[in-house]
Parts: structure tokens; sequence; C-alpha cells
């Protein structure tokens, strides 16, 4: 689910449904994740697309809805993590007053071109640190491998990924 005042999503996140939406894609995401052999301990990353976060009624819901699914997914016994941009989502999560029931890792997106967890981090320094951030610095290049040109999205990895075998 997305934002009620953003573009992405079909299923619009509201202030009456965050809370029990959240929960339940939480149950979600953890039953798809543990058919795909991700074992008890692997992160489970929401993706929260950008939104206006000065909407002040709009981004507590998210921010219900993303506690909801952090809790569940804490719940069973899966870590949590957010991908969102630097000027939206992820900065909802990284600013939010309160921390609690907020997801453990956070995946910024900030086209920057700039290949680091840490440089060009736009937050507190010692927010999500302990191998805890991934950073989304190019998008749509085109790259050319065995005579195939395919378009890749980089990123700088220093966050927990899945638990298999």
């Amino acid at each position: 689910s997305q934002p009620s005042c953003g573009s992405g999503g079909s299923v619009k996140i509201s202030a009456s449904t965050a809370a029990a939406v959240g929960k339940s894609e939480a149950d979600d995401a953890v039953a798809k994740s543990a058919a795909l052999g991700f074992k008890a301990g692997s992160p489970v990353y929401l993706d929260m697309e950008s939104y206006d976060t000065t909407n002040t009624s709009c981004n507590n819901a998210v921010l219900t809805y993303v506690r909801a699914f952090d809790k569940e997914l804490h719940a069973k016994i899966y870590r949590s993590g957010l991908y969102g941009f630097s000027s939206s989502s992820a900065k909802a999560i990284a600013t939010a007053t309160s921390k609690t029931d907020l997801p453990g890792n956070l995946w910024y997106a900030l086209w920057d071109k700039t290949n680091t967890t840490t440089s060009d981090w736009p937050w507190g320094s010692t927010q999500f640190t302990n191998h805890s951030r991934a950073h989304q610095y190019m998008v749509n290049s085109k790259e050319t491998r065995g005579g195939y040109t395919i378009t890749v999205d980089r990123d700088a990895w220093d966050a927990p990924v899945a638990i298999t075998g």
C-alpha cells in the first residue's frame, strides 16, 4: 500500500485502516518470504514511494502503517527495513520524533551517483549505524554485459539481506 497523498500504488493508506493494513501486509510479506526460503531473522524491506510529508494527516497514517508492519514482522521473528526517498518516506522515518516500532534498516534513494552509505547520509551520523543502511545512488543505468544492454539501478549496501539454507 502507498500513501493517500502520493502517486504510487493502487491501495492507499488511510488513517482509519493504516494499522490493520500494515499488520495484514506484514503477515503476507512473511508468508511470501518464507515460501521463497527466507528464514526467520531475514529482513523484509517495505517500499514506500514518494509523498508529501508536510501533509500531517497523510504522514501520520504512513507512520502508523509502517509501525504496524514493523511490529508484526518482529512478532513473526523477521527484521524490518524501509526503502524510500531521502526527500520523503525515508526522511519521515529518519526524522520521526518517536522511533518506537520503526524499521531498523533504512534504504534511501538519493540519486547522487555516490557509491556510499556514509558520506552522503542525509541525517544524524548516529542513526541507522551498525550495518543498517543501503543507498540507491543511481537509477536507469544502461550497462552492457555479455553483449546485452540492460537497465539497472545501483545501490551501496551495508545492511542485512535474506537468511536462506
